[in-house]
């Protein structure tokens, strides 16, 4: 155990230090106080229960006033508090799995998974073991202000993309998760990486470049189905399909559409939603609407027919319906279990 131990008080600042090209956590204010020191662990450890410290990072201590981008590929632990940001940050899973607090919420980080968090949210990882050697959490983070939106939105001609930009530089943003569905992101996170660590002449302008290629493939992972050839038949291959029904089950979605869209025919692709999920097409998209009615009617306020709309579905009886179905009880009757 080192002879100094850290313990953060809501005075404290952590100072993000450019260093060797990696952030280096600087928490001012030590104490050799063990007991606190204790407490502090379990807090950013995300006790259940207990109120965790939160930190606030700002672009002027992160960045400077000349460069508007920083990459690092970090082993994650268990140092770092919870902390919120005014700047945005993609974050990339390079290697093992751990765990991402975003906010009130845990999610499960895995190899392949990318995660957007935009300005003002609070989040931090963590590992799945306290041992980094055995068990590491490798994580590449590309950070970047709304001025380096900026710098990169003259050059976009589309409008999808120009309405992505300007919702990661202001609050309307969500957080999000994202698979690495078409195998883009891993690479690109290297040449930034590399590209950050060796300055070379241009490498501004090529880490400009490579920032408006993350945030178009990143846009591409969540709103369009990659491609999938007959041959593509695995659980890993279909997965797209269910990422893409999960994200899109509030759209007119049809086995058509869908099967178009895959290039497959209906029949195949109905085969094969038998095949990885016992269920038909219908059944599978009827499922994913109404367990996100059951979320909606658990925390919001919304009315019945507006959350029927936002799940998809047309009218107001069908959505009863088909609810009823599939919980046992009525909307009303589910809501009404969860009123204090």
């Amino acid at each position: 155990m080192p002879a100094t131990t850290f313990h953060i008080v809501h005075s404290s600042i952590i100072e993000y230090n450019y260093i060797g090209k990696r952030f280096h956590s600087v928490l001012v204010k030590a104490t050799s106080d063990p007991g606190k020191h204790a407490k502090m662990n379990e807090l950013t450890r995300g006790a259940p229960g207990m109120k965790r410290p939160q930190q606030t990072l700002t672009a002027e201590r992160v960045f400077g006033s000349s460069f508007h981008i920083y990459v690092n590929r970090a082993v994650e632990d268990f140092d770092l508090p919870l902390h919120s940001h005014d700047f945005i940050e993609f974050a990339y899973v390079a290697e093992g799995k751990g765990f991402h607090h975003m906010e009130n919420q845990v999610e499960t980080a895995k190899k392949g998974q990318l995660f957007i968090i935009p300005l003002g949210i609070s989040h931090v990882f963590r590992p799945s073991s306290a041992d980094a050697q055995k068990n590491p959490l490798v994580v590449y983070n590309c950070v970047f202000t709304p001025q380096a939106l900026d710098q990169v939105a003259v050059l976009i001609d589309d409008p999808h993309i120009t309405e992505q930009v300007n919702r990661l530089k202001g609050a309307s943003l969500s957080p999000s998760s994202i698979m690495d569905a078409t195998g883009a992101m891993e690479p690109l996170f290297v040449k930034l990486h590399q590209e950050y660590a060796l300055t070379r002449t241009g490498s501004h302008t090529y880490l400009y470049a490579l920032l408006l290629q993350l945030i178009v493939e990143a846009y591409r992972l969540q709103h369009e189905l990659p491609t999938l050839s007959v041959s593509s038949e695995g659980a890993a291959h279909f997965s797209h399909v269910l990422h893409y029904v999960d994200r899109h089950y509030g759209d007119d979605l049809t086995l058509s559409d869908l099967a178009e869209r895959c290039q497959w025919s209906e029949r195949h692709l109905q085969r094969l939603f038998k095949q990885h999920t016992g269920q038909t097409f219908r059944s599978y998209l009827q499922n994913v609407r109404i367990h996100h009615s059951c979320h909606a009617l658990r925390t919001t306020q919304h009315k019945i027919s507006s959350i029927a709309i936002s799940v998809g579905y047309k009218d107001i009886d069908s959505f009863i319906g088909v609810f009823k179905r599939i919980v046992g009880v009525s909307p009303q009757t589910y809501r009404r279990q969860f009123l204090i």
